[in-house]
């Protein structure tokens, strides 16, 4: 458990840190940042791991963290670029499994027929998967987005914490929920759906809960970088 929470930590400050650089860099890397860890989340997904006793995709964290990334991009730059991401990640990993699709449907060489036996296993892609992940991919994001911006306005800008936290644990509620059961309804019993509903979603509200101080520590650093004189 110490383990996962070094992992959700040390991947959270490395997106903070690239997030807050983007005021001198570009919008853009944000945006970037973003996409690539949607991909990077779906095609590590499919390796199974354990935390404590609850069995989650490897891509739990790292998926988690874009849910950071929306709503820094919503604080310091507006709702339309939460958007201008989310739309980017959707379009990024519909190329991405069309990528791996013509892959699989490659002949391979045959000195590396052991080779691609091994690649087909990991990325092999079933249509229900790809649409359960692309359905709560979609809702998910977009509500996080909105939500954020909604609780923004309710409390006229005050409260970081609350919105941050309020459009997070709500759109990964979603998220779970959505991909669970259309992935897996009728392949599992009922009880097991929900177990692993539940499972997966007390983990993503850990996480979320953790990224808490690191919103704050990017809306300082990207202050400090755009007005250095008035940071100091």
């Amino acid at each position: 458990m110490i383990e996962f929470f070094t992992w959700v930590i040390l991947t959270l400050s490395a997106v903070t840190l690239v997030v807050a650089l983007a005021e001198k860099y570009g919008v853009e890397i944000a945006i970037g940042i973003f996409a690539s860890l949607t991909v990077v989340a779906n095609v590590i997904a499919s390796k199974l791991v354990t935390v404590g006793n609850i069995v989650v995709p490897a891509g739990v964290i790292v998926y988690s963290a874009t849910f950071l990334i929306t709503d820094v991009l919503g604080e310091i730059y507006g709702k339309e670029y939460g958007k201008k991401a989310v739309i980017t990640g959707f379009f990024a990993n519909v190329l991405a499994v069309l990528a791996i699709v013509t892959a699989l449907l490659w002949k391979p060489a045959p000195v590396g027929i052991d080779t691609a036996k091994a690649f087909d296993k990991v990325f092999g892609l079933t249509q229900r998967i790809v649409f359960a992940s692309m359905v709560a991919y979609l809702l998910s994001q977009t509500h996080d987005v909105y939500a954020f911006h909604f609780w923004k306005e309710k409390t006229k800008g005050r409260h970081l914490w609350l919105r941050n936290n309020a459009s997070t644990i709500v759109s990964q509620f979603i998220d779970t929920c959505t991909f669970i059961t259309l992935a897996f309804y009728g392949v599992v019993p009922n009880e097991v759906l929900l177990s692993m509903i539940f499972g997966q979603y007390v983990i993503k509200v850990a996480i979320a809960l953790l990224d808490t101080p690191f919103m704050y520590i990017a809306t300082f650093t990207w202050k400090a970088i755009k007005n250095p004189k008035a940071s100091s």
